[in-house]
């Protein structure tokens, strides 16, 4: 695109783009693209990076472009607005944030939220009204749960939830039995689950769908946060619609809230004009952070996986750990689980669910020793973390709920960061030891 379609020098670009995609037969991969996919310096004063545009509001060349981009904002005409109109409805650290998201999943688009709850509020908005079932799979994280749950029931809208490890059979039975109840309008799944780390079989999910509900297919959404993008591409498996907290690896380094949905236009379009109305969309100051956090998401992600499985190589032999609930634990699995990841999974992901010998009373004495690992919630961070789902993050959840899902009080979820594996193994070391 030249200058005479870009007369305020944005920098953005409505598709088709004209990026550098491949050489020859040669697609690039993610990891190059994110340096410069979606972003021409010639339309932004030569600047290698894409300036923060801080700005409300985008001036129109004539009445009738103006018009003609309302009709995308609005919905008259499907595809959203053709250039910037208002930043509540796009902006230009966004859309080049939003086309880089999708290259990751090989994504028809994308689109960015200020957090990864407002995602998925947005998500369930898009396709809920009163009467409606949604089917999901448990646990959930705890936020999400409270907003099916309390808030959308608040609103008619019902819901039925299956295991995490549930076979094709048994996910079939709770979509039969959600559909006497009323119209399926979304199967959510969360894979692995939060915090118990238990893999959703994404493909028995979809054939499921397709079994019972094949007369008005709902689609099928799955928080993709835990190993996204790069150990898990849920799209590759039938799902239609990926959703991340983009606070954990794509941030990277605990100093924003941001979140996606990522998937082919024809949904993306339907969550879009929900964001329009809502305002739900992220900031140009986010956006520009997160391509910052992109260009190294790769390099992270692969550093805190191989710590994580030296980590959990170590806790896994320790004679006050009950069990340690890791992935990569299922690669030689003759399981279910071990399926499901041979299957589906890239990489075991460097979350895990620590199970200690004792109770609450353990878990704390272990919490409070460490040193190097921090006290907090959230994970994907460049450092590790450690926090007690049953007293933190899924506080809110009904007891019987909490046992049912095995989120107990022995049970600490770890997040491992890219510091020094043996640094790491010794923090934990002598945080057990003082139990």
């Amino acid at each position: 695109m030249d200058n005479a379609e870009d007369p305020a020098g944005t920098g953005a670009r409505r598709r088709p783009r004209p990026d550098v995609t491949a050489i020859g037969n040669r697609r690039l991969r993610p990891a190059t693209l994110m340096m410069g996919h979606g972003f021409d310096p010639a339309l932004s004063e030569g600047a290698l990076k894409p300036p923060i545009f801080l700005t409300s509001t985008f001036v129109f060349e004539s009445a009738a472009e103006g018009k003609r981009h309302f009709e995308g904002v609005t919905g008259r005409r499907p595809g959203g607005a053709e250039g910037l109109v208002y930043s509540r409805f796009n902006g230009p650290n966004q859309e080049i944030l939003e086309d880089r998201l999708g290259v990751w999943e090989d994504a028809e688009d994308a689109l960015s939220f200020s957090s990864g709850m407002s995602a998925i509020a947005t998500l369930l908005l898009t396709f809920c009204q009163p009467g409606d079932m949604i089917v999901h799979s448990g646990p959930l994280y705890a936020a999400t749960e409270t907003l099916i749950a309390r808030i959308l029931g608040r609103f008619g809208i019902g819901w039925m939830d299956f295991p995490a490890d549930a076979g094709e059979e048994t996910i079939a039975q709770v979509m039969e039995a959600a559909a006497r109840k009323g119209r399926v309008a979304l199967v959510y799944v969360e894979s692995p689950a939060n915090p118990t780390n238990v893999l959703v079989d994404i493909e028995a999910v979809c054939r499921a769908r397709a079994r019972v509900l094949a007369d008005a297919p709902p689609p099928v959404a799955i928080d993709n946060t835990f190993l996204g993008p790069l150990w898990q591409k849920p799209l590759a498996h039938g799902a239609d619609l990926s959703v991340y907290s983009l606070t954990k690896y794509a941030g990277g380094h605990s100093d924003l809230v941001a979140g996606a949905v990522v998937g082919p236009a024809a949904h993306i379009n339907k969550v879009r004009m929900m964001r329009n109305t809502l305002g739900t969309i992220t900031d140009p100051h986010t956006a520009w952070m997160l391509l910052r956090s992109l260009e190294t998401l790769e390099l992270r992600m692969t550093r805190a996986g191989a710590n994580a499985a030296r980590v959990c190589d170590f806790l896994s032999g320790h004679p006050k750990v009950e069990r340690v609930g890791y992935l990569g634990f299922l690669a030689g699995e003759d399981s279910h689980q071990g399926a499901i990841y041979r299957r589906q999974c890239s990489g075991a992901g460097s979350t895990l669910s620590l199970y200690l010998k004792g109770g609450e009373k353990e878990a704390f004495a272990f919490l409070d020793a460490l040193v190097i690992a921090k006290l907090a919630v959230s994970l994907g961070g460049t450092e590790t973390l450690a926090s007690h789902p049953a007293a933190m993050t899924h506080l809110s959840v009904p007891e019987a709920r909490k046992a049912a899902l095995g989120i107990t009080d022995n049970l600490v979820r770890i997040s491992i960061g890219v510091e020094d594996p043996d640094d790491l193994i010794a923090d934990f070391e002598q945080a057990l030891a003082a139990i």
